[in-house]
């Protein structure tokens, strides 16, 4: 079997024998408590035909897209200038220590209080999610470049900006996709989470709304689009990371 069969069918396989396992362990519980997969199948349909679904889904991925697009272009700039020029990383990084291991979670009051309720606390929420990743791997990934890749560009004349933009960042480009990926589901987490807390739409809200009335297969189907959902999010990533890697001469 090649590797390319195996791609395919190894995951298949793990997934089969996941929903063979739900299908026993439901079997010992009601279906108010713990529904079968043909259940939750059932509420998706029931969710997709109502248009109920579609719409929440819109609602998340475009919140999604704003806070993490926001993030990256805050991060990668500030992780760029920071691992360059170590001094002025040195007198910012006890902030940046004391705010990162504060939960996103812990600010939903404040970001209430200061944006009101909607788009915006978790929009907020997002963004604190994707920053900190973003903006440390960038700064590890900068200072990680061998020096010799700059005594060389030196060596041949380059200018500074020509070094920064030719060498610098594709050099730190897998870095950086490391701190991207770990945003992404980070932030992606928090999405949830935020319109779970106080958002009158998205899937977060669906899953809070589905508990209310006690819709247990509702909520799990809630769950498994988003995991979906999560999944298309990270494939797009690396094929746009493989891409812009060959691009770049970093993948083959």
């Amino acid at each position: 079997m090649n590797d390319k069969l195996y791609s395919i069918a190894l995951p298949a396989l793990t997934v089969a024998a996941f929903i063979a396992l739900w299908q026993v362990a439901a079997g010992h519980y009601p279906p108010e408590q713990f529904p079968s997969p043909i259940d939750v199948v059932k509420a998706i349909r029931e969710l997709a035909e109502t248009g109920v679904l579609w719409g929440h889904i819109g609602v998340s991925l475009a919140r999604f897209a704003v806070a993490y697009l926001m993030a990256v272009v805050a991060a990668i700039p500030l992780g760029l200038f920071f691992g360059r020029w170590t001094r002025c990383h040195r007198a910012v990084d006890p902030l940046i220590q004391l705010l990162r291991p504060i939960s996103p979670i812990a600010w939903f009051p404040l970001a209430v209080l200061w944006f009101g309720i909607g788009n915006a606390p978790a929009i907020f929420i997002i963004f604190l999610a994707a920053f900190y990743p973003v903006l440390l791997s960038t700064i590890s990934a900068v200072r990680s470049i061998p020096p010799v890749y700059l005594k060389v560009a030196a060596n041949f004349g380059a200018r500074p900006w020509a070094v920064f933009l030719r060498v610098v960042i594709p050099a730190a480009f897998p870095g950086i996709m490391v701190g991207l990926h770990i945003a992404v589901g980070t932030a992606w987490i928090h999405l949830v989470a935020g319109e779970m807390l106080g958002a009158q739409s998205g899937l977060g809200y669906m899953i809070v709304d589905a508990r209310n009335f006690l819709r247990t297969d509702a909520i799990m189907a809630g769950m498994l689009i988003v995991g979906g959902l999560g999944l298309a999010i990270y494939r797009g990533m690396k094929g746009m990371e493989r891409a812009i890697g060959r691009r770049w001469g970093v993948n083959p």
